[in-house]
């Protein structure tokens, strides 16, 4: 016979499983036991994985050791930073690799994309052909150039080309996205990492989304720095400072050297660009321009201020010519290999995501042993403690003006974003504080813009310069509307509802970027090439239903008891259309398969999958009370048989 406390349990904690007389039927199913007594001492946040773990130090205390002990500590310290320093220098190397690569796998395509003038002058368009240009090329500064050339070549307008700068802004976040993926061994890590990163998306995308209809109707950045380029008398300066490219690039030209002019040639409509190739074969050249005599129809086709002259039935005149001479040749490893771009490119691709992937591994290792104990106490306090009561608040800025001067140093958002993001997903670095971070990384690398148009001929000076500050001001405007107020910091919580999402389902990783970077611009700017009624047509529907889907899912949150008793819930949509679930077993399946096909295991999904089988024995093992209110709401309430049976007696 059942005890009097079985009963009690399973007749007044599950009212819904008993008959008008209180008796439990006979095919009801009970629910699986579950201890609660934990939950008297337990702290709610301890298991919130957004908490910073704690990184523990289990050696011994320097005052435990002898002088050998101390002796050995020590060099172990230090032989750990130079490893840190050198895998570094390699990940930082390999990321400039890696946008070698992608340029040539795709550069000329880029140009092809920058040839369409008709579609660039759709501010839609405009922008995600600055997306896929950037992700294309890996380098906002080789899109931006690329944009330059077109405007000092009258291909292109100013004004035009603001939404191109906008696109590139969000293409260069890809780099740190990438880099996020390879902590995806780790569920917390992952979650952290991916959030790290990708809440320079959101702040790109919310920014493009408010401020693009506000330029497309006023022109308002347009306006802004033509003022700005006509209230001052601006001279060309010194190139831009050479920091970090003077320590990368002794290593990364050994391996590849890129002529760069070419996407821009092949942008501005040169025919005789398609063929070249994008490998630097020449790095020392000399052009000499000399005088050719040739023959025109008449003296009125002669240039003026050129002599021009009649011999018996010839009119003749002069033209210069300038002839390249090839002085030297380059020394890195693809100069002598016949092999077409996109050959080199793959293979470059292939090596600098393998030394990308191994090394950021390889720091994550060394920091973990690296931060523990004090260390870790004194590196947390800096980087995440505020200042005292009532100048917290000026943290935040300050956080923005380092990532703005660390970018200006190594001279790349990309690399100091992908620096960073490791460090978040360990737990060094809060969100929090990476946010701001990476809003002043977006300003540094403006600053470098700004720079390197100042040192820009006298002919293309002004629209440089102009291109570089409206880079400036959209990135002031995003922080001005995305940072001052914390409630308008819309980006962080976006990017930690993403990084549970993706913790939960890692593949969704690959199909958000996928999604964001590659097939929603793709999408956009075939509907444009079929015209803005086809955009229209297509878009407007589309982003109603967001709309209303956004407002419904706030009001089913906040005041649920304003909706219709339907919409209340998404319970009666389809399930694929309301959860990940099914979704995820379709994935999971499909890769089982294809493990099983191709004899190979992925760390990752075994990692879930033994997860969840243990998370399936500890609750078939637990044994103290019902607990319905621990259920998951998106799981059926099962047992096992001998379970019921057991209660039943």
């Amino acid at each position: 016979p059942a005890s009097p406390h079985t009963e009690a349990t399973s007749t007044h904690n599950y009212p819904n499983l008993t008959d008008d007389a209180g008796n439990a039927p006979k095919d009801s199913v009970v629910l699986s036991a579950y201890s609660t007594m934990d939950l008297v001492d337990k702290d709610p946040d301890e298991d919130d994985p957004w908490n910073l773990p704690e990184l523990q130090d289990t050696g011994l205390k320097w005052s435990e050791l002898d002088v050998k002990g101390k002796v050995m500590r020590v060099l172990t310290s230090i032989v750990k930073f130079i490893l840190l320093v050198g895998f570094l220098y390699m990940f930082v190397c390999s990321l400039d690799v890696l946008s070698s690569a992608f340029q040539l796998v795709g550069g000329k395509a880029a140009g092809d994309i920058f040839q369409d003038n008709a579609v660039l002058s759709n501010p839609v368009a405009g922008l995600v052909i600055g997306v896929l240009v950037t992700v294309l090329v890996q380098s906002s500064s080789t899109s931006s150039s690329i944009v330059v050339s077109m405007v000092s070549s009258g291909l292109l307008e100013v004004q035009s080309a603001v939404p191109v700068i906008m696109g590139a802004n969000i293409g260069t976040s890809v780099t740190n996205t990438i880099v996020a993926m390879m902590q995806a061994g780790d569920r917390n890590e992952f979650r952290r990492a991916f959030a790290g990163a990708t809440v320079h998306d959101f702040f790109n995308w919310l920014s493009v989304l408010i401020l693009l209809p506000l330029e497309a109707a006023t022109g308002v950045l347009y306006k802004l720095t033509k003022i700005v380029i006509n209230s001052f008398n601006i001279q060309g300066g010194d190139n831009a400072p050479d920091l970090l490219n003077v320590i990368t690039d002794p290593l990364t030209s050994a391996i590849i050297e890129l002529d760069k002019t070419v996407i821009s040639d092949i942008a501005t409509g040169d025919p005789a660009a398609r063929n070249k190739s994008l490998i630097k074969i020449w790095c020392k050249t000399e052009k000499i321009t000399t005088l050719l005599n040739i023959t025109v129809p008449s003296a009125a086709n002669c240039t003026i201020g050129v002599p021009c002259w009649v011999e018996g039935n010839k009119t003749w005149t002069q033209i210069n010519v300038t002839e390249t001479i090839n002085l030297e040749r380059c020394n890195h490893i693809f100069a002598y290999a016949n092999l077409p771009d996109l050959a080199v490119g793959l293979i470059l691709l292939a090596l600098s995501l393998l030394i990308l992937c191994t090394c950021l591994i390889l720091i994550v290792k060394l920091l973990n042993s690296m931060l523990k104990g004090q260390v870790a106490v004194v590196i947390k306090m800096v980087l995440n403690t505020d200042f005292p009561f009532p100048f917290g608040w000026v943290t935040g800025y300050i956080a923005i003006l380092v990532g703005a001067g660390m970018t200006f140093i190594v001279q790349s958002s990309s690399v100091f974003t992908s620096a960073i993001t490791p460090l978040v997903g360990i737990g060094v670095i809060s969100l929090e504080r990476a946010y701001p971070l990476t809003l002043g990384s977006n300003i540094g690398t403006t600053t470098t813009a700004i720079l390197a148009a100042m040192a820009a001929p006298g002919e293309t000076l002004a629209n440089s310069l102009q291109i570089a500050l409206c880079h400036f001001f959209f990135n002031i405007a995003g922080i001005l509307l995305w940072y001052p107020i914390p409630f308008t910091r819309i980006p962080i919580r976006l990017a930690r509802a993403l990084g549970n999402r993706t913790a939960n389902y890692r593949w969704f990783a690959v199909v958000y970027l996928l999604l964001c970077f590659f097939l929603m611009p793709l999408t956009i700017l075939g509907l444009s090439l079929a015209g803005w009624q086809a955009l229209v047509g297509v878009a407007v529907p589309i982003v109603v239903l967001a709309i209303f889907i956004i407002i419904v899912n706030l009001m089913q949150t906040r005041c649920p008891r304003y909706l219709p008793s339907r919409l209340q819930n998404w319970d009666f949509l389809p399930r694929p259309l309301h959860s990940m679930a099914p979704w995820d077993r379709v994935v999971m399946s499909g890769m089982a398969f294809c493990g099983i096909r191709c004899c190979c295991c992925c760390k990752c999904c075994q990692k879930t999958e033994d997860e969840e089988k243990g998370g399936k024995e500890r609750k078939k093992s637990q044994e103290m009370y019902d607990n319905p209110a621990l259920t998951r709401d998106d799981e059926p309430l099962e047992v096992p048989k001998e379970t019921v049976k057991a209660t039943q007696l």
